[in-house]
């Protein structure tokens, strides 16, 4: 990484849409690639290099504050600073009426979608300083049937971006909240099973419309 490329850090970056922007920004941006999943992270990073681009990998779960807190602090270490902060991990747990949300799928939802991102905010923020960019991502599915676990967590999480961005208005850095359009992607197969899915728009052409808001 030379003194002027940029440095993005994606959470959930191994497949769907994270991987998607991770590629879209190698050209302009080192990426520090976060997922649980070693092997689709390798992968990732086979690609990213192809397209001459570099990649960081850090295979790490989200619920784990320590390693949070390590991988923060290791971006600091090396680098000082972060440009930019795309938050696309999320738990999509199954479809179910609110009275029968298993209290496990109810308890991951929660810390994967809500709490973690309330604990990755406060550490991601200084590295963004001022002049830094953090992106959300919505799916406005709360209150809709069968939607309880997902709907409920991903709103929670959607509340902590709002007020972030409304926070950081005037002192930075800069807070965006996309809706993606819909994609053929894992996330969106566990909850339109037998859709069409040629007729949805692929991660990589939304990646790229993203990136060019950006």
């Amino acid at each position: 990484m030379t003194d002027q490329t940029k440095l993005a850090l994606i959470t959930g970056a191994s497949r769907g849409l994270g991987a998607a922007l991770a590629e879209a920004l190698a050209p302009t941006h080192h990426i520090v690639a976060v997922a649980r999943t070693t092997g689709a992270l390798e992968e990732l990073d086979d690609r990213i290099r192809a397209k001459g681009g570099a990649a960081t990998l850090a295979p790490m779960d989200i619920t784990e504050p320590a390693a949070m807190a390590t991988l923060c602090r290791g971006i600091h270490d090396r680098w000082g600073k972060l440009d930019l902060w795309l938050h696309t991990a999320i738990h999509t747990a199954p479809l179910t009426p609110a009275p029968s949300v298993d209290p496990k799928d109810w308890t991951k939802s929660v810390a994967v979608n809500a709490t973690a991102t309330s604990v990755l905010i406060p550490y991601v923020a200084p590295l963004l300083g001022t002049e830094g960019q953090a992106v959300f991502f919505d799916d406005p599915k709360a209150g809709e049937k069968f939607y309880g676990a997902y709907g409920a967590s991903k709103a929670a999480q959607m509340a902590l971006a709002r007020s972030w961005a409304a926070e950081t208005v005037k002192t930075g850095p800069r807070v965006t909240i996309v809706e993606p359009v819909p994609m053929p992607t894992a996330l969106r197969a566990r909850f339109h099973p037998g859709e069409d899915r040629a007729v949805l728009t692929s991660p990589t052409d939304e990646a790229a419309r993203i990136v060019a808001m950006l």
